[in-house]
Order: C-alpha cells, then structure tokens, then sequence
C-alpha cells in the first residue's frame, strides 16, 4: 500500500493533474482491490458545484455503470458521496434498495457492488465504486481493505482537488482579465469614433450590449473587429 500511495503521490505531482490522477487512482484501486475469481471494476463519483459525474474509470463498463445510476439520480455510489458512509451490495438481485437501477444494470452481468467514500476537506463530495460479477465478492476483509485504501488515498484526492480549484480560480481570473482588456479597447475606440468621455462610451457599448441581447465582451470584440483584423491579446508580468 506504501508503494501505491508513493506512486500516485509523485504522478500527481509531476502532472498536477486531476484527470490523470483520478485514471490512475482507478487502475491501481481496480488491481489492488480486485477479488479472487474476477477482476473488479472501478469507477470514481465526484460531486463538484453541486454537479456529479464518473470522472474516472477502470473500464468502459464501470463508466457506463456509474452514468447510468446518474440518470436515476439515485444507488450505491450516490448514497455513499451524500451520506459518507460506505454501502455494501452483496447481490443486486437480492436487494431491494435500488430496484429500477438494479433492473437496469441487471443484463450486464453484474452481481456485486461496494461503494466506499473518499474523505474531502472541501463540500465536494467523492465515492470510489467496486463492481464484480460475482454476488458476495466482497467479504468483510474486502470491504475494509476498501476502506482503508479509500482513507490513504483521501488525503492525496484532497490534494488533487485543491490543485484542481486553484487551476480554475486561475482560469476564471485570467478570462476576467481578458474580458476586461477587450472591453476597455473597444471603449477606447468608441470614444475615438464619438469624440466622447470614457464614461458615455461605456454607455454606448452597453446599451448595444442591452439591446442585441448580447454579452458585453462579444460586443467589444465586434467593436475592436471593426477596425483590425488582428486578434486582441492579454499580457500578465509574472
């Protein structure tokens, strides 16, 4: 387990890569979990800005098994993010948690489920999820092997997170700052063509903004195209 932990600590470090991180997470949970007697499918549930999706998976099947509980809104893995606690499916044709998604998955093949929570510092919410088609492939030591790896890995998918929104927050700072560049060119040519204050031309380009119906940024970058061709750009000093 030290071993897998180093790996996915350095790999998301050198990546600084959600993405990456989270496939990575999957293959190596799907061969360090898997149950004697079959492979075990893996797919990771992230519920981030209140929007959940697979955002990693072992296998094409474990993506489609995740998806379609979404399109349910509810099963195992959804009720393990929501009410961070792990939940065991010893055998869906047993169960009658989740009837219509167990109907559902039920021509795959699938017999067994466990979904195990990750552990955030944040209000995003995580699960990893474990399918085989074997009913009862995961005993008691299977489940808190699960756990255990869920609670180690915990820390480094925080991690992954936190690099996660940074880069965003970034993004969404850098779009801010392009918007804003392109809209004070376009004043500024609007108050060239009028021959009016900084103010009134800002008016102007929103009130064509107001009454096109159109983002104020596209109705500055249609105002800068007018006059040059070439594109508008955005420099930050590090």
């Amino acid at each position: 387990m030290i071993a897998v932990n180093e790996y996915l600590r350095d790999l998301l470090l050198e990546t600084l890569d959600l993405e990456s991180f989270l496939n990575a997470l999957t293959h190596v949970s799907a061969e360090a979990l898997s149950v004697a007697g079959g492979p075990v499918h893996v797919g990771i549930t992230l519920r981030r800005h209140k929007r959940v999706g697979t955002v990693a998976s072992s296998s094409a099947l474990a993506q489609e098994l995740d998806e379609v509980q979404y399109s349910y809104g509810e099963g195992p893995c959804l009720s393990a993010c929501s009410e961070q606690r792990t939940i065991s499916v010893p055998d869906i044709s047993l169960d009658r948690r989740w009837p219509d998604y167990f109907q559902a998955i039920a021509t795959v093949g699938i017999r067994s489920m466990l979904a195990v929570p990750f552990t955030l510092d944040s209000e995003d919410t995580a699960a990893i999820n474990l399918y085989s088609m074997r009913p009862h492939a995961f005993d008691d030591e299977a489940i808190t092997q699960a756990e255990a790896y869920s609670q180690q890995a915990s820390a480094l998918l925080n991690l992954a997170v936190t690099v996660a929104q940074l880069r965003d927050n970034e993004e969404n700072l850098r779009l801010a700052l392009a918007s804003r560049t392109t809209i004070n060119l376009a004043v500024g040519i609007i108050m060239g063509q009028n021959k009016c204050s900084q103010e009134r031309s800002f008016e102007i380009l929103k009130s064509a903004s107001s009454s096109r119906n159109i983002k104020l940024r596209h109705v500055a970058e249609a105002v800068i195209a007018s006059t040059t061709n070439v594109p508008v750009t955005t420099h930050f000093e590090a």
